[in-house]
């Protein structure tokens, strides 16, 4: 095997961990504050794909995109807020919804099912024949996301949707309207999940309805991984959490690329990832019992 190749692999594993760790970044604001399982990611990353491109493809400038995609993103998570506050669906049904409806709306963005776009003919802030570059402009977007929603989480606002989170039944006693705070996280997480698919279109070149396929398992075993490696040091501040979750998912592609390194079919990937994310999961819970059995052993020793 040629060590070589997988070190030349490595800095676009970084680049793009860092591009999905933006879209991570929402789905822990959904899956770990606000305690909702929300499936619409893998359609609101494929709309925030589309919309990119397509203003991009229109004249508009990048920012001018990403702002749009953005927007598209959030119109999405309202779309799913409204059908479970409003019309007592449950989240992870609404999201499915969502998701299913928004593969048709990809569609009539873009007009077909693919729409490429050239570095050569747009200035496009990232793109995959520029590695370094591509890194740069990752950590910076991490970063800037981290810190307002960092200070967002500090806000008033921000104070009481994380009590809906943490204690829904317990926040509306306070007097909280915990509808209205899930319907702003879930437009906010999909906003920022549409954001990741405006760059990663860059990045790759095209924008595809299909793009999102899967996302929700990459943002989770992002979110798992850092939790599991990181856990210990970051669990008392919510900026090194999502610092984490960020790790999280740079750490996932590295392990993709490892295994690919390791002869293993790209037709793999899907159980591969799946492999992933359970062994993650599973540490949390072995590292318990095996602690568990420990304590009951020293107990009996004492007595």
């Amino acid at each position: 095997m040629n060590v070589m190749a997988l070190f030349n692999a490595l800095p676009g594993s970084v680049a793009q961990g860092l591009i999905w760790g933006v879209m991570a970044i929402g789905v822990y604001m959904t899956y770990k504050v606000l305690d909702f399982a929300d499936l619409t990611v893998d359609g609101s990353i494929a709309t925030g794909g589309a919309t990119a491109v397509m203003l991009m493809l229109s004249g508009q400038n990048v920012v001018v995109a990403l702002i749009g995609a953005t927007v598209a993103g959030m119109i999405a998570g309202l779309v799913t807020g409204v059908f479970h506050v409003g019309f007592g669906i449950p989240g992870i049904l609404a999201g499915i919804l969502t998701q299913l409806g928004l593969y048709s709306v990809n569609m009539r963005i873009m007009g077909k099912s693919n729409q490429a776009i050239s570095v050569d003919k747009y200035d496009l802030i990232l793109s995959l024949r520029d590695i370094p570059n591509a890194i740069l402009v990752g950590v910076i977007f991490c970063a800037v996301l981290i810190v307002l929603l960092y200070c967002f989480y500090g806000t008033e606002i921000g104070r009481v949707f994380r009590a809906t989170g943490c204690n829904e039944i317990m926040a509306r006693a306070q007097g909280t309207n915990t509808d209205h705070m899930k319907i702003l996280g879930l437009m906010i997480s999909n906003g920022v999940v549409a954001l990741a698919g405006g760059l990663y279109a860059q990045y790759q070149g095209n924008a595809d309805v299909n793009m999102g396929r899967g996302a929700i398992v990459i943002g989770l075993a992002a979110v798992i991984i850092g939790e599991v490696v990181l856990g210990r040091w970051v669990s008392f501040n919510y900026m090194l959490r999502m610092a984490a979750v960020v790790f999280g998912a740079i750490m996932y592609f590295c392990v993709i690329a490892v295994v690919l390194w390791l002869g293993l079919e790209t037709t793999d990937m899907k159980l591969i990832s799946a492999l992933i994310v359970a062994a993650f999961l599973a540490v949390p819970y072995l590292k318990g019992k095996y602690n568990a059995s420990h304590v009951k052993r020293g107990g009996g020793k004492n007595a």
